[in-house]
């Protein structure tokens, strides 16, 4: 008994020379470049401000380094089946266990989103006339102040809204 095998050939698109983001390739050359000049110029220049050419060099050399990180950043290759996000495609390897743990998160997350969502009414305010807690009722302010003319006795003002 035998089985067949299909095999897909699958043609990857070949970038020749420094890969897809050349751009950020030639700013780090040149972003490279500059800063050795001008550190050679601190170096070998006598000039009397010697060090800023020096620390100027040094500080563009490794600003160079952002768009090192750019260019190989955007070189990595990322298999399409590895892109589709959770928001509209169901990847369709997700079965049995995944699936009911997707499940359950969703339904725990949205069950704690919904309960911060409520207007703060609860089973005992609704039987007072449908109005939520936080509108109306009686508030007491109190504020302690210290007369400075009478004898240094503390005086509580009460004030009802």
């Amino acid at each position: 008994m035998s089985t067949s095998v299909q095999v897909e050939l699958v043609m990857e698109k070949s970038y020749g020379g420094v890969g897809r983001c050349k751009c950020s390739f030639w700013f780090a050359v040149a972003h490279d470049i500059l800063g050795i000049l001008i550190m050679m110029v601190g170096v070998f220049g006598g000039l009397v401000i010697h060090d800023l050419f020096i620390y100027a060099g040094a500080i563009i050399i490794f600003l160079s380094l952002i768009w090192w990180v750019f260019w190989y950043s955007g070189n990595i290759d990322v298999p399409p089946e590895e892109l589709e996000d959770d928001v509209g495609m169901m990847k369709l390897k997700e079965r049995g266990l995944s699936r009911t743990v997707r499940r359950v998160t969703s339904r725990l997350s949205n069950g704690i989103r919904n309960s911060f969502r409520r207007n703060g009414r609860s089973s005992s305010s609704s039987s007072r006339n449908d109005r939520p807690s936080h509108c109306g009722g009686d508030v007491a302010l109190s504020t302690v102040s210290a007369h400075v003319n009478s004898s240094r006795e503390l005086v509580r003002e009460t004030l009802s809204i």
